[in-house]
């Protein structure tokens, strides 16, 4: 699907919408932000202030050129372990867990009949976001509750790098109930992760019990259309099983 599909509910219209807003910015992507951005002002999930903040940012890429917009999102969330949209990145950085930790989070993906492109990562930001949207609003929010701490630990770094990219992070922690960092400490460096981290538990410990995660881009330039799709009906009874047992063989 190529197109920024709008739930019905406000609290997963605001969640769909801030993952796209963390997509990135290529022309098919500009071609929906405005469409985005009324969606969000039009929602009653995010207070005044914080929507005032995502106005900025929104404005700010309709206004930059192209490639700025694009080497502005590179720069911030490809090049820093910090900012890493990647969420197994902050939780298990480049050890053999990670692995395990793909399999049954797409694994819950397909439980639920949604099917990731066979391009993409499951633990990407966006893709949490997107499948977050399409659950009951007591389980989005508890699934924002999980990765929290990885949100708080995100919003601090894009905050040091003087990002406006900070308002989405910190609408995320607002939906979630968890507080965004209250003071920004430029000068303090972003640490090696797999030094800073000692396996935190991340989604709450769905590394063993099937994660929610999201997926990543294809590469920079290039189309990033919505990542999950519904399943077709007669193929959800057994696709997530055959899947995650295929994986692990």
């Amino acid at each position: 699907m190529a197109q920024y599909d709008r739930p019905q509910d406000s609290f997963a219209l605001t969640v769909r919408a801030l993952g796209y807003l963390l997509r990135y910015p290529d022309d098919e992507w500009r071609g929906h932000l405005g469409e985005v951005w009324d969606a969000l002002r039009g929602s009653n999930a995010l207070g005044r202030d914080r929507l005032a903040e995502i106005a900025s940012l929104v404005e700010a890429m309709l206004a930059a050129e192209a490639l700025e917009a694009e080497a502005e999102y590179v720069d911030l969330f490809d090049r820093g372990r910090g900012t890493a949209l990647h969420l197994f990145e902050h939780v298990h950085g480049d050890s053999r867990e990670r692995g395990p930790a793909m399999l049954d989070l797409i694994a819950t993906y397909e439980q639920a009949g949604l099917a990731l492109r066979t391009d993409e990562l499951p633990d990407h930001l966006t893709v949490l976001l997107e499948y977050a949207s399409t659950q009951p609003r007591d389980a989005a929010t508890a699934l924002l509750g999980e990765v929290a701490h990885i949100l708080q630990r995100i919003d601090g770094a894009v905050k040091r790098r003087g990002s406006a990219y900070a308002a989405v992070i910190g609408a995320l922690l607002d939906l979630s109930g968890a507080c965004a960092m209250a003071s920004v400490q430029a000068a303090e460096p972003e640490l090696d992760l797999d030094a800073a981290w000692e396996e935190p538990a991340a989604f709450d410990g769905c590394a063993n019990q099937g994660q929610q995660g999201q997926s990543g881009r294809q590469g920079a330039g290039q189309a990033q259309p919505v990542h999950l799709v519904r399943r077709a009906p007669a193929a959800d009874s057994h696709a997530a099983p055959s899947a995650a047992q295929g994986a692990r063989a």
